[in-house]
């Protein structure tokens, strides 16, 4: 698993969110959609666990509700 910084979850509303999936097309489709949804910073680079199936992509989003 990747470290991450603690500052990307500092504060509420703020969550970081791995996709697990079988192949890169339907990893980085899964992070497109969060970004439909809320405020995110696009996916990562995709990488492959060793001894594990499928690949894996990160993104950082802000889950909170708009202001104004």
């Amino acid at each position: 698993m990747r470290s991450f910084d603690a500052v990307h979850v500092s504060e509420p509303g703020l969550v970081v969110v791995e996709v697990a999936a079988g192949d890169e097309k339907t990893a980085l489709a899964a992070v497109a959609e969060l970004g439909e949804r809320w405020a995110t910073s696009g996916p990562s680079e995709v990488w492959r666990v060793p001894g594990e199936p499928g690949v894996r992509v990160r993104t950082y989003a802000q889950v909170r509700p708009p202001v104004g």
